[in-house]
């Protein structure tokens, strides 16, 4: 894995390299102003709420980290959570970081933990576009239980 992470940097010429990394504009820390699931059938969703909660930081180094939580999510009143507690949180969120590539309108999330188990170790495409301080990033899967194709659209703002 440590081999990977080497050779998948977003500059083969990282700070261990002769020269210093180049600047990119996806640099820095966005913000998550919404997140919508438009399903083929028309149908859009917005599964974690009208206002969800989240950042998302592109390092340098070669470095990313996501994560966000839903618009209301319920807060715990004692230390220790219940199983369906648990379970809830864990619905109410996503979490991954690990190494990035850029390509022309493209970012490759090179995931090294993860929420969610199935995806450490995965690559994660995602396409993107940048007018002014808003990034907003999609990507495509098919639902693994109902089998419908979906697009995902996180629309970020950078945070100054």
């Amino acid at each position: 894995m440590m081999g990977r992470q080497k050779e998948n940097r977003m500059n083969e010429n990282a700070p261990d390299g002769p020269n210093p990394p180049v600047a990119h504009p996806l640099l820095g820390t966005w913000r998550l102003i919404s997140y919508v699931v438009m399903k083929d059938t028309g149908e859009r969703l917005t599964p974690y709420g009208a206002h969800p909660t989240g950042y998302l930081a592109y390092s340098a180094d070669g470095r990313m980290q996501v994560v966000g939580t839903a618009d209301g999510r319920g807060r715990l009143r004692r230390t220790a959570p219940t199983d369906t507690e648990q379970a809830e949180l864990l619905e109410t969120m996503f979490a991954y970081a690990g190494t990035y590539t850029l390509a022309p309108g493209k970012v490759t999330h090179h995931v090294d933990i993860s929420w969610n188990e199935i995806w450490t170790g995965t690559d994660q495409e995602r396409f993107f576009t940048l007018r002014k301080n808003i990034l907003t990033i999609t990507s495509r899967a098919t639902d693994p239980a109902g089998g419908a194709a979906s697009e995902y659209v996180l629309v970020w703002e950078k945070v100054d």
